[in-house]
């Protein structure tokens, strides 16, 4: 009887512990280690796409004022018009 009973004791100790287990291998989440750096913004003329600076001025090719540059994914959709 006490075989029994030790073994019970030693497959619910082995369950506990498998779903006790840390999903990040001992490490602190990302969120609470690491501080989010903002992203990175760069300016651009609308005539000259290839002209880019980390601060708003004016283009070098035309003299145009700059515009942040924006990503095609970040943009938001367009609502499709019925």
């Amino acid at each position: 009887m006490k075989k029994v009973t030790l073994m019970a004791m030693a497959i619910l100790f082995s369950a506990a512990t498998v779903f006790a287990v840390d999903t990040h291998n001992g490490k602190m989440s990302a969120d609470s280690t690491k501080k989010v750096k903002p992203a990175k913004v760069q300016y651009t003329c609308t005539m000259h796409p290839e002209v880019l600076s980390d601060k708003p001025g004016k283009c070098s090719k035309c003299g145009m004022a700059l515009v942040k540059k924006t990503d095609a994914k970040k943009k938001p959709a367009e609502k499709m018009k019925m």
